[in-house]
């Protein structure tokens, strides 16, 4: 039977090998999930711009909208000014 003091050599070789081979795992599943994460930063940058154009077209629409309704409100404001 090999003494205990002779396998502690071998076992931490097997140790630090199994450790790399894990380290080399969590390197490669933080690069896929950094890369998910860049995919989700990306479509909310895209859904945040498409909310301020959304808000940007309405104000747009808005004020072209009550320039277009102020001619006849002030019609209306002057027909009732003649009674």
């Amino acid at each position: 039977m090999t003494d205990p003091a002779d396998m502690i050599v071998p076992l931490l070789r097997e140790m630090r090998a199994e450790n790399l081979e894990q380290h080399e795992q969590t390197r490669a599943l933080m690069m896929m999930l950094d890369k998910r994460l860049g995919g989700v930063e990306e479509a909310q940058k895209s859904f945040r711009q498409a909310l301020t154009a959304d808000t940007l077209l309405s104000k747009l629409l808005t004020g072209e909208f009550e320039e277009r309704i102020e001619a006849p409100e002030n019609k209306v404001r002057e027909l009732e000014g003649h009674k």
